[in-house]
């Protein structure tokens, strides 16, 4: 064998034992006579000594080593006298007489160490020797154990892990979809699955009763913040369920998740929210509670001082920031030309200072008397020392900008710490929304959500304004601001399902042709049942404190959606072209 040990296993208990290891040379250094190598794999990092007095045949291969070179080596495991409590292994050495150059390498194009000097291109490019560093190593073994453990609580509440197809037909589900031609069907194409939605769905029909899979998912959307075009889902599905025993199972596997992997007790129960509370106190519909700084609705206080910016809209919204009545006339300025970027879009930024004397000073002095301002800071639970930033507009889309400020002073306060969990539940969102380019309702989250039993009097209504009143039977799971789970009891009969098409647009001939099979099934005794997916990348990237999904995938794609070690996306020749019935236009600049 190549090894009878591995580089992160031997202890002081060893001392005295011939030993044989094989990895990788981290580092070689000469110090006086002596020759140190650090030998990494795996599992860890073990030193190897070639004394002084050491033959000169072996002092002349381990010359010869250069990083990165596959090694096997063998010696006696001896104490170390300089000790380095920072490694496992760093109380002992070995000290060799014999190595094997198993393979050479070419000097690599950036250090393979925690800091390493390559950048996020060059580390992309040569994915295959980023991976050999600690923290991407430590991220995929995090993967590993998260889905170890999901494996572990769902099975143990008898889930079946069931495998769907990868090949399905294309189905609206709020993105475009991948697409893959057929060769023995010309003219056809297969659609990636952007969920098993139907699949699941039909598994219920099957009498499954529980079902779930950590699979892969598609969506040919453009890439914006950590974002990838495959992504794994922890995709679960249940029979005979109502939306308290879904969310009771898997409140239990993120409990689960959190005790085993962190050792971490999150609050029981899981606090829960519904959507219209998240956006009226928090801009957001994956509020993170970690920290206050609440929205407060200031409209009839605003209104009626002569100021046309606020006295011409339906909705004037504030935010109270602790301590920062200190701000300077930059620093507010700069605040102001945050709110204007395109990303959030709001056209100004009005601040009151609520200074430690009892004094204000703010942008709409000339409008507002300090008692009209103390009335604001009263309402918003705005102290001395605190500023208050308003904007104003229609009241949804403020809301969201107002929300957004909120996280970036968040970020910039040091709030929004990554070794604080806090969970919650956001549930009772609106089922539809309205489009207002293809002029027609969509379905918020996807066309199977059910809609809660007591909105079915709106959902069965032609008026506009009852369709607005529909709740979606549907839930959200939100970990520190950001959404990691979702999900809803779905439609399980036709005639339920044939309404919520026709409200969003698609008619008989649509519906039966990309989801006939799913109505028909309906007609064969579907069971009531819901169910959610979590975003595995997500889950991993917070329970590994980082703010990006692509450390814990090992083979991502950049913002452009391209793999820049395989070279993918690329051409096809004209002969596979040809076999697929397929031209090409040409790509204009």
């Amino acid at each position: 064998m190549y090894r009878n040990h591995t580089c992160g296993e031997l202890r002081i208990s060893d001392a005295g034992k011939t030993v044989t290891l094989a990895g990788w040379v981290q580092r070689s250094r000469k110090l006086g006579g002596m020759t140190f190598i650090d030998l990494r794999d795996r599992y860890g990092i073990t030193q190897l000594v070639v004394e002084a007095d050491a033959p000169a045949q072996l002092v002349e291969k381990v010359a010869a080593l250069g990083r990165e070179f596959v090694i096997q080596a063998t010696g006696e495991v001896v104490e170390r006298s300089s000790k380095n409590p920072k490694i496992p292994t760093g109380d002992i050495e070995i000290r060799l007489n014999e190595v094997n150059v198993l393979n050479e390498s070419l000097t690599p194009p950036f250090t393979i160490e925690d800091n390493t000097d390559g950048g996020e291109d060059i580390r992309a490019k040569y994915r295959y020797l980023d991976l050999r560093r600690n923290p991407l190593q430590k991220a995929l073994k995090l993967r590993h154990r998260i889905c170890h453990e999901v494996r572990n609580y769902l099975d143990s509440n008898d889930f079946l892990e069931i495998e769907t197809p990868f090949l399905i037909n294309s189905t609206p589900e709020g993105a475009r979809d991948f697409v893959v031609p057929s060769r023995m069907n010309p003219g056809t194409f297969y659609a990636l699955p952007q969920s098993p939605q139907t699949l699941k769905q039909s598994l219920m029909v099957a009498g499954m009763d529980r079902y779930f899979q950590i699979v892969k998912c598609f969506r040919d959307e453009d890439l914006r913040a950590d974002r990838q075009p495959e992504f794994t889902q922890i995709d679960c599905e249940m029979s005979f369920v109502e939306q308290e025993d879904v969310l009771g199972m898997f409140e239990g596997m993120m409990r689960h998740l959190f005790k085993s992997i962190l050792d971490i007790d999150i609050p029981n129960p899981i606090p829960r929210m519904t959507w219209f509370d998240g956006m009226d106190k928090y801009g957001s519909d994956k509020p993170d509670i970690r920290y206050g700084m609440l929205l407060h609705e200031i409209t009839p206080l605003a209104q009626g001082h002569g100021f046309g910016v606020f006295d011409g809209v339906p909705y004037v919204g504030a935010i109270a920031v602790p301590g920062a009545a200190a701000y300077t006339r930059k620093q507010t300025d700069e605040l102001t030309d945050w709110v204007k970027r395109p990303q959030v879009g709001a056209k100004g930024l009005v601040y009151i200072k609520l200074n430690e004397d009892g004094s204000f000073k703010s942008s709409v002095d000339k409008f507002f008397s300090p008692e009209d301002l103390l009335k604001i800071a009263g309402a918003v639970e705005a102290s001395r020392g605190d500023l208050v930033l308003v904007l104003c507009g229609e009241k949804r889309r403020t809301q969201t900008q107002l929300g957004q400020l909120r996280i970036e002073l968040g970020n910039r306060m040091g709030l929004r710490r990554s070794d604080v969990f806090a969970p919650l539940w956001l549930t009772d969102f609106p089922l539809f929304e309205w489009n207002d380019e293809e002029n027609k309702w969509d379905a918020l989250h996807h066309p199977f959500t059910a809609p809660k039993p007591e909105h079915l009097q709106y959902y069965y209504s032609d008026k506009p304004e009852d369709i607005l009143k529909v709740c979606a039977n549907a839930y959200d799971f939100v970990l520190n601001g950001t959404e990691l789970g979702g999900g809803s009891i779905r439609i399980h009969n036709p005639k339920d399902q044939a309404r919520m098409f026709e409200i969003i647009g698609i008619g008989p001939e649509e519906m039966q042709r990309k989801f006939g099979f799913l109505i028909n099934a309906f007609k064969y005794g579907a069971p009531p049942h819901g169910g959610l997916a979590f975003g595995l990348d997500r889950v991993c990237a917070l329970f590994g404190g980082s703010d990006t999904i692509r450390d814990y995938i090992a083979f991502p794609k950049n913002n452009q959606g391209k793999d820049i070690m395989l070279g993918a996306p690329s051409v096809i020749d004209r002969k596979q072209l040809d076999e697929l019935f397929l031209d090409l236009r040409p790509v204009k600049e």
